[in-house]
C-alpha cells in the first residue's frame, strides 16, 4: 500500500484504540503498531485479541515492544520476575487473559501455567511479533536503534525495545526516518505536552503520547513523502 497508519503505545487502552481506528481506512492504508499493546491499561487482553483479528483480516503489523518482552520474561521465570512485572502493570495483562480472575492464593508458577493454558493463542501471537519494519525511507521500531553502528539493522533486540537517550539525542546518518514509541512524548517536548515529538532534524518521530497515563493515543498517516495527517485520541483518565 502507498500509506501506513501508524499507532503509538496502546497499553491496554482498548476504547481509545477502537476510537482511533475509526480514522483508519483499511482499503488504502496499512495499519501498524509500534508495540506495547499490553500492561497498565484497562483491558490488555482485548487489545491483543483485536490485534490478532486485524492481522488476520487486514495484514496489519504489530511490532514488539518492551512490555511484550516483559510478559514473555515473566512466563519464563515466574517467581524471579513476578514483582518486577507487577510493578510495570503486568497484573492487568495477566488478569485480562484469564477467565477466573482471583489469583491471590496461587504461586507465580501456577499462575504462569494458567496463562499459558488459557491464553495459548494470544501468546503465540505475542511470540511472533517482529522487532522492526522497514518501508522505503521509514523504519518503524518500538524504541529506536543504535546510531553508532555502521548498520542500524545490527542493533540488538534489547536496544530495539529499550533504548532512549543515545538514540533520541544521537546523530542520525542512516538516511532513514524512524517512527517510534516507548518514551512518552511529554518527557521529550519542551512544554511537557503529550503531542507527537519530532527530533530537531525531524528524522525521528515519537508517537507515544502516554495514553495510559492520561495523555493521548496518536495515529500518524504516512506516505513516502512524509507525514500526511495526524490523529490524537485524548485519554483523560484518572491515573
Amino acid at each position: 500500500m502507498d500509506y501506513i497508519f501508524a499507532v503509538g503505545d496502546i497499553h491496554g487502552e482498548i476504547a481509545a484504540f477502537e476510537e482511533l481506528l475509526t480514522h483508519w481506512n483499511p482499503d488504502k492504508e496499512r495499519l501498524l503498531s509500534v508495540g506495547d499493546l499490553i500492561d497498565r491499561g484497562t483491558n490488555p487482553g482485548a487489545v491483543i485479541r483485536k490485534a490478532m483479528f486485524l492481522e488476520a483480516k487486514y495484514d496489519a503489523i504489530f511490532l514488539r515492544g518492551n512490555h511484550e518482552n516483559m510478559l514473555l520474561d515473566w512466563l519464563a521465570a515466574p517467581s524471579e520476575k513476578m514483582m518486577y512485572y507487577i510493578s510495570q502493570g503486568g497484573m492487568e495483562t495477566i488478569e485480562s487473559l484469564l477467565a477466573y480472575k482471583n489469583v491471590a492464593k496461587i504461586t507465580p508458577e501456577e499462575l504462569a501455567r494458567r496463562v499459558e493454558d488459557e491464553a495459548a493463542a494470544e501468546l503465540v501471537f505475542i511470540r511472533k511479533r517482529p522487532y522492526y519494519m522497514e518501508w522505503g525511507r521509514f523504519v518503524f521500531v518500538h524504541a529506536g536503534v543504535d546510531l553508532e553502528l555502521s548498520d542500524w539493522k545490527q542493533t540488538s533486540e534489547h536496544d530495539m525495545v529499550w533504548i532512549r537517550e543515545p538514540f533520541q539525542q544521537g546523530s542520525n546518518r542512516t538516511g532513514k526516518t524512524f517512527v517510534v514509541g516507548h518514551t512518552p512524548t511529554e518527557s521529550l517536548n519542551a512544554d511537557g505536552e503529550s503531542a507527537i515529538w519530532y527530533s530537531p532534524d525531524r528524522s525521528i518521530i515519537d508517537i507515544d503520547g502516554g495514553a495510559v497515563f492520561g495523555g493521548a493515543l496518536h495515529g500518524v498517516l504516512l506516505s513516502q513523502a512524509g507525514v500526511e495527517k495526524t490523529y490524537s485520541i485524548h485519554n483523560n483518565k484518572e491515573v
